[in-house]
């Protein structure tokens, strides 16, 4: 699990807009007939139809997509009672979640309650025709169960405490399939649970309505065993006392089948679990920090199936599994509550996805190969199948228990699902996965910015490979101190082009290469003297596997020594400059955005093969090609239009494998039902992901306006075509953006020497 600095996770919430969230219209708010029909007078309308009719309210309004996120802050993740005001971050958070996992909208309330739950009450139920659901988050327990069970009497739409369920049901279904390979049944499974607050509680509970005898379940609070002999236990620990002469968490262990850690990390040492029974299930799911650590768990217990909270080893019990999914299915079918049926159904649902066959798509974003087994007990939290199993199983079960409202078409229902989030959510964590399993070493020409010393640190941190700066090095440990930015000792270099021992010999190649080419010694030294020169050539070199510039130097100085010292890759005409662009139905590729200014048919032809393959063999994309105009076959004569079309017919003929067509307008290029009704011929079989535009005033246009009108999260510029990896930053970019080209350049240094 990567390190963050305090300063980075300031920065990360001030940037831009302060905050991660916003409100924006989904209605056109252009002209003064928009504004009528908004506001006043139009708005009325709809006004009384809901006043005839309530249920029409999820017809004109937003309601049945929007979710409050609601806490009082007297129990914000590992902070504890900090107050309403402080848990905001982590309530906007939990907001960002529900957006980008399932598409719901989400207001946070951070509510001051004095600590009276009935106030709390009163002020949450009063909201309900607001919301079409409601999510309480870190309210302390007891208060926590009291104000769940008051609220889900008084309203009538959804109110779900993730803390209490979200852990039970993720847990519940890893718990199903450790029951499974273990050969158990959970009527026989005795358990050990380490902690009392709400999370164990409502895992215990969940646990018996999933098949655990009550009886084997056996709780520990901070001081111990909670047993029938105990004073002053409050009615839910009444819930859980048992009659027995164990008393502490080591001797509970002893015999049991499992233990559920939901307490503080540290806690349970590796001689505790020696007296577990064969085959033990440790789910250690404390945060930050678990029970056990998952190495000393398997250590202690080879024959162990552990499940942690963390990201960084196997059998994550993530809670982002459940609540998007869960929320999402209720509010489709309009359920008035969420019900005990609905939470076992997305966790049978979860339980049987991890037994399904794993789609590359998944084994690629981790960039491992999983199937059911030890290892590999739940699904993981970027599988986009995720929602397409636990929304339907949770709207079929509310409208089998009579909470839902309209009716239900599963397989209509299934199918919206698997479109929903389109299919860029995990690509630039795919890449990053993929550079940590092969890291490489790659130079910054440009060490003395404090971006890109912040990039750095995360590269190191994410395990992606080691950084060799450029630069004064009393400059960059000076930068380095005072932007309190800590590079991991030994895992990185500074070297000064000026002093170093290679310069003389790196100038002589430089020379040797350039010198029918204008280039004579004394120019050689001084351009090899250039950071940007002296790191080209340590790629060249073998020295640093690739090269990341460009946040200070212009693209040309970038690309320049590039072309003049590595070249492009045999069989390659010429390189160019290309887009990924990150849209939520699915990724575009967007050339030629940098490079060639002007192309003629064949040079155009050229760029289409370089982009395609790279979405091929890059990006793990089928690439579907569209060679763009203002012109839909011919439909306007032109040079641009001409252009166009003779490099869709060269190209066709060059790579008969690929699926191309033009020339074709933009809007008909990606919209496929428009494409296939007026031109039936058209040889493309679905919306085109390659998009190439005419020129680079055209290409350069167009990704800028989408990036910034669209919100479409833009990585690049990518450089396709040289023999080695050269990758340019955009001049000011951010350091998010550093990070994803530093990820892509080590795996395209994978993939060089895979060659």
């Amino acid at each position: 699990m990567a390190k963050l600095t305090r300063k980075e996770a300031l920065d990360y919430h001030t940037q831009g807009r302060p905050g991660k969230i916003a409100v924006v219209p989904t209605k056109p708010l252009t002209s003064q007939r928009d504004l009528s029909l908004a506001y006043s007078p139009g708005v009325a309308e709809p006004c009384l139809e809901i006043a005839k009719d309530p249920s029409k309210v999820n017809l004109y309004t937003a309601r049945a997509n929007l979710v409050a996120v609601i806490t009082d802050g007297t129990a914000v993740l590992g902070l504890g009672d900090i107050g309403p005001l402080a848990s905001k971050p982590v309530m906007e958070g939990k907001g960002v979640l529900f957006k980008k996992f399932a598409d719901i909208d989400v207001f946070d309330l951070e509510i001051d309650a004095k600590k009276d739950p009935d106030a709390f009450i009163a002020c949450v139920a009063a909201l309900e025709p607001t919301f079409g659901g409601i999510n309480l988050e870190d309210i302390g327990a007891p208060e926590c169960f009291y104000i769940e069970q008051e609220l889900k009497k008084r309203m009538k739409i959804p109110v779900f405490h993730d803390d209490q369920h979200g852990t039970a049901i993720i847990s519940g279904a890893a718990l199903l399939n450790a029951a499974e390979l273990t050969g158990r049944k959970l009527e026989d499974i005795k358990i050990v649970v380490s902690g009392a607050g709400a999370s164990a509680v409502s895992c215990s509970r969940f646990y018996v309505s999933l098949g655990v005898n009550p009886k084997n379940l056996m709780m520990c609070d901070s001081k111990g065993v909670i047993h029938t002999g105990r004073d002053n236990l409050d009615a839910t620990k009444q819930e859980f006392a048992r009659e027995t002469d164990k008393r502490t968490l080591a001797e509970a262990l002893d015999g049991a089948d499992m233990l559920l850690g939901l307490s503080v990390g540290g806690l349970v040492k590796p001689e505790m679990l020696a007296g577990m029974n064969k085959d033990p299930i440790v789910f250690a799911l404390a945060n930050p920090e678990p029970e056990i650590p998952y190495e000393e768990a398997r250590k202690a217990r080879p024959d162990a199936i552990v499940a942690t909270g963390r990201s960084d080893h196997d059998n994550q019990v993530n809670n982002v599994l459940g609540f998007p999914g869960i929320f999402r299915g209720a509010l489709d079918v309009h359920a008035t509550s969420i019900t005990e049926e609905m939470k076992l159904a997305a966790a049978h649902a979860l339980a049987d996805l991890a037994r399904k066959d794993v789609p590359e798509i998944v084994s690629r974003a981790y960039n491992e190969d999983f199937s059911f087994g030890r290892n590999y007990i739940i699904p993981k939290p970027f599988d986009p199948r995720v929602i397409q199993w636990v929304a339907p199983a949770v709207a079929k079960a509310a409208v089998e228990c009579g909470v839902a409202q309209i009716p239900f078409d599963e397989p209509a229902y299934r199918e919206r699902m698997r479109t929903l989030l389109g299919g860029s959510t995990a690509v630039m964590r795919r890449f990053t996965r993929r550079a940590q399993k092969q890291p490489k070493t790659l130079v910054f020409p440009e060490g003395e910015d404090p971006r890109i010393l912040e990039a750095c640190r995360i590269m190191i941190d994410e395990r992606m490979g080691r950084p060799i700066l450029l630069g004064d090095v009393d400059k960059i440990r000076e930068l380095m101190s005072k932007q309190d930015i800590d590079l991991e000792d030994g895992a990185y270099e500074i070297i000064n082009p000026q002093t170093d021992p290679r310069l003389q010999d790196y100038a002589t190649q430089f020379y040797e290469r350039r010198q029918r080419k204008g280039v004579d010694p004394h120019f050689a030294l001084t351009v090899m003297r250039r950071n940007n020169f002296f790191g080209t050539m340590m790629v060249e070199r073998g020295d640093a596997d690739g090269l990341v510039s460009g946040i200070q130097y212009s693209y040309p100085e970038t690309i320049r020594p590039a072309l003049q010292i590595i070249g492009l890759a045999p069989g390659i005409r010429r390189v160019a400059g290309m887009y990924l662009m990150l849209h939520k139905r699915g990724l575009l590729f967007f050339a030629d955005t940098t490079v060639n200014l002007d192309t003629n048919a064949e040079q155009l032809a050229d760029v289409a093969e370089l982009v395609a393959d790279s979405a091929k063999n890059t990006f793990d994309v089928t690439p579907r090609v569209a060679m763009l105009s203002y012109s839909n076959f011919g439909s306007a004569k032109g040079d641009t239009s001409d252009k166009v079309a003779l490099a869709t017919k060269i190209l066709t003929s060059r790579r008969p494998d690929l699926k191309v067509e033009g020339d074709l307008q933009a809007n008909v290029a990606l919209d496929y039902n428009l494409q296939k009704h007026s031109y039936p011929f058209t040889r493309l079989d679905g919306p085109a992901n390659v998009l190439i535009f005419p020129n680079l005033e055209a290409g350069n246009v167009a990704y800028k306006l989408i990036r910034e009108l669209g919100d479409v999260p833009a990585v690049g510029p990518v450089l396709l075509g040289m023999a080695k990896p050269i990758s340019v930053l955009e001049r000011d970019c951010s350091i998010d953006a550093i990070v994803h080209m530093v990820a892509l350049t080590v795996v395209q240094a994978q993939m060089k020497a895979q060659a």
